[in-house]
């Protein structure tokens, strides 16, 4: 019997193989091939939905929480939302041999540069099985094998995933081993699998804290990290009341177990005694916990019914993922910017404000991968950014930044035409 580790080099070997053959694939085969796996998701989601039940079961046994069990659940909806992800991704243009720049130089030497893509990609993620849909299909459009090792917690769905994603994939001409998926739950793999140099050329992480910071002190191969999001919403005291309150609404209300929603929300000293009280009774009508600053607690404190608590040093550059939402008031922009320099993750950040010269300083000086101006930090998204899909979203700044697609998945190369030429 094949121990774990023999069969996780196994499926890196297929994966190298199959990633030569699919750089060189037509754009034709690949969208046959997502669109193919777009209908086998919905003809069978009946199995789909049966296995991601047996996981959220275990989950909601074992004690996860809410946030993790919301990101773990799949229904017909969401299902229709992962489809609609994948057939988008197909009417993208295919990046794999664009021109990206080309010029003769004065000996006559033709030089150009043109995408290629990167090889084979290593995912390690947690909880959500649709990351399992994304992955393997921006990856098989960029034409990227992928080696895909998803959180116990998903097992049940995403095996079941990946077989109906092969079976689709591979019966339209994609390479077999193109699409890999590690079955073992043994988290020794997760170290084996960072130690691939020379099979793995990229390794992207997405999940909590503590697995993206493992992941980038233990690789030996690159890896892309991020989709840790502190996010931030300051409302200048030149807001529009009713811009504002709706922004803020959405971007802590519309899903807040996810990395771009609204976490930390800064308020002009000016405008605060008459926005905090319309911002916090529709919060309130959500559930929502508000952490607040003294100066906060002093507008907010008479009002009755809102779930409001002292803030708490440790909630300043917090990711709640929850119903939750810290509240500060500051007396400046500068102070606003200073806050979110310290306590951002590089994530998302948002300002409201109609003095332009307020919003443009913010968009230039805040150092974010996604900085908004009159906008919800929610659409921080790759099918909401008109990327198809997303593999995770960047919050480092080599070789990419913020949500992660197509071009994001490749390198380049250059190419150089001569006839005869020799170095002088």
């Amino acid at each position: 019997m094949k121990s774990a580790v023999n069969e996780l080099e196994e499926k890196g070997t297929m994966a190298k193989a199959a990633s030569r053959k699919l750089a060189f694939l037509s754009t034709e085969i690949k969208n046959k091939a997502l669109l193919g796996i777009a209908d086998a998701i919905m003809t069978r989601q009946d199995e789909i939905l049966t296995a991601n039940k047996l996981d959220y079961k275990d989950s909601e046994a074992s004690g996860m929480s809410a946030a993790m069990l919301d990101r773990l659940m799949l229904n017909p909806d969401r299902l229709q939302g992962i489809v609609n992800d994948v057939k988008a991704v197909a009417a993208l243009h295919d990046p794999v041999g664009e021109l990206i720049e080309e010029q003769t130089l004065p000996n006559g030497l033709q030089i150009s540069k043109k995408r290629v893509p990167l090889g084979v990609i290593g995912a390690i993620y947690e909880s959500r099985p649709n990351v399992t849909v994304d992955i393997s299909v921006l990856c098989l459009k960029s034409g990227n094998a992928v080696i895909l090792r998803g959180g116990k917690e998903a097992l049940h769905s995403n095996l079941t995933l990946v077989r109906v994603i092969q079976e689709a994939a591979y019966k339209t001409g994609v390479p077999e081993g193109a699409i890999q998926i590690i079955e073992s739950t043994d988290r020794a793999l997760i170290n084996h699998m960072l130690k691939m140099k020379g099979t793995i050329d990229l390794i992207i992480p997405r999940g909590g804290a503590s697995l993206i910071r493992s992941v980038a002190e233990n690789a030996a191969i690159p890896v892309l990290t991020g989709g840790i999001g502190v996010c931030h919403t300051y409302v200048d005291k030149s807001a529009d009341l009713n811009k504002a309150v709706a922004i803020a609404y959405n971007a802590k209300v519309q899903r807040p177990t996810v990395c771009n929603a609204l976490d930390t929300l800064l308020v002009h000293i000016k405008i605060a005694p008459q926005y905090l009280p319309l911002i916090a009774q529709e919060w309130a009508k959500a559930g929502v916990e508000m952490h607040c600053d003294k100066r906060t607690l002093s507008i907010l404190g008479p009002i009755p019914s809102l779930k409001i608590v002292p803030s708490k040093t440790d909630d300043w550059g917090k990711e709640f993922l929850a119903l939750i939402a810290a509240i500060k008031i500051v007396d400046s922009l500068d102070e606003a910017l200073e806050h979110i320099e310290r306590y951002g993750s590089g994530h998302s950040e948002a300002i409201v404000a109609e003095d332009k010269s307020a919003a443009v300083r913010f968009l230039n000086e805040v150092d974010a991968a996604c900085v908004y101006a009159n906008a919800s930090t929610r659409f921080t998204d790759g099918a909401q950014f008109g990327l198809g899909a997303e593999i995770g979203i960047s919050t480092q700044k080599f070789h990419a930044r913020g949500p992660m697609a197509l071009r994001e998945l490749t390198s380049y190369k250059w190419t150089i035409l001569g006839n005869g030429h020799v170095r002088p």
